[in-house]
């Protein structure tokens, strides 16, 4: 396994989690990162990309303004900012790895390494 996303958990509405994905085992620099998620039932959507400057980022209608995306190519982490969670983010999240001569994309066809899931629940 390539990536490996961890950090899920229980929080209340109006919470914060930081998710993370250890990408130790990949050539991170060739690589942006897309953070997805499936809730119950659903299926899975694509939430977030990072490329490898600040500026080559992408969000989700659905979380724009309260996930932020971050990472650090000399450590092979990636993180996942999620503030002001709501009910509605409840779901497994994923994170996968895109080369970056794809561009900014969350096309899941085109990503070619997966993580395993980590499970967010946002409840009260």
């Amino acid at each position: 396994v390539q990536l490996q996303a961890s950090g899920g958990g229980l929080v209340q509405p109006g919470g914060s989690l930081r998710l993370s994905c250890d990408a130790s085992r990949l050539s991170i620099d060739a690589y942006g990162i897309g953070w997805f998620r499936q809730a119950p039932g659903k299926e899975r959507e694509g939430i977030s990309y990072r490329g490898n400057s600040a500026s080559n980022v992408y969000y989700a209608d659905s979380v724009k303004g309260r996930f932020t995306v971050s990472r650090d190519n000399a450590r092979s982490l990636v993180w996942l900012q999620m503030n002001r969670l709501k009910p509605d983010d409840t779901a497994i999240y994923y994170c996968a790895a895109v080369p970056l001569v794809a561009g900014v994309t969350l096309d899941q066809n085109m990503y070619v390494f997966w993580g395993q899931g980590t499970l967010v629940t946002v409840s009260s």
